[in-house]
This record gives structure tokens, sequence and C-alpha cells, in this order.
């Protein structure tokens, strides 16, 4: 088999993977929403992802305050930071349920294209 062959096989092996594991995720979304469309899953995680958003930009405040005169943009800016690390986190914990489903359902799809690769480079003969 020539470099350009290879190349060639193992390239159309990698799309086959990519497209099984878009797939699987496909599917992994669809099972855990039943058919519901994401949008109010996702407004409903930013909602309750507002609680540690702002347990995070008081943090935040507090943090800038001792050892330095106050300096209303550093408050501001440590605030803002805390808020965004804080809502970040909010939204990974209230979807990691989605995400699990998620994962789960490419990697299944990704598992089964490699099986499948491997038993054509590898045939069983059961004679």
């Amino acid at each position: 088999m020539s470099l350009g062959d290879w190349s060639k096989s193992e390239l159309e092996y990698g799309r086959k993977v990519l497209d099984s594991g878009l797939e699987g995720a496909r599917s992994g979304r669809e099972a855990f929403l039943h058919g519901k469309p994401l949008t109010p899953f996702l407004s409903e995680s930013a909602k309750k992802a507002l609680k540690p958003a702002a347990v995070a930009a008081g943090l935040g405040v507090l943090a800038s305050l001792p050892g330095s005169r106050h300096r209303p943009a550093r408050t501001f800016v440590f605030g803002l930071l805390g808020g965004v690390i804080g809502f970040s986190a909010g939204m990974v914990w209230q979807s990691r349920r989605l995400t699990a489903s998620v994962m789960c359902g490419a990697l299944d799809n990704v598992e089964k294209t490699r099986d499948e690769h491997w038993l054509e480079k590898h045939p069983i003969d059961y004679a």
C-alpha cells in the first residue's frame, strides 16, 4: 500500500469516526431531552446559575478590598471576573447530566465504528 493510498484510507476512517461521534452526540442529546427543544433547558440552567454567579461576584469584590486603597476599577474587575467564573461553574454544574448523555452517546458510536474498522482489518474466520 502506497503512502497516498494509506493516507486516503486513514482520512476516510477519521471522517467516519468523526461522523459517528457527532451522530452519537445528537442521539445522546435527544435521549436526554426526550424530544424537547434545547433552549428552555439552557434558560432554566442559566437561571439556576445566577446564584453561584452572585456569590462569586461578592467574593471577587471582597477579594479586591484588603491590602490596598479602595480602587473602584479594581473592585469592579474582581467582581466581574468572579461573576463570570461563578456563572460558568454554575452552568457546567446545571448541564452536567446533558453533557454526560451527549458524551456517552458519542463514545458509544465511536467505539462501534472503531470495532467495525478493526474487524475489517482483522477478519475472523470461524471455519
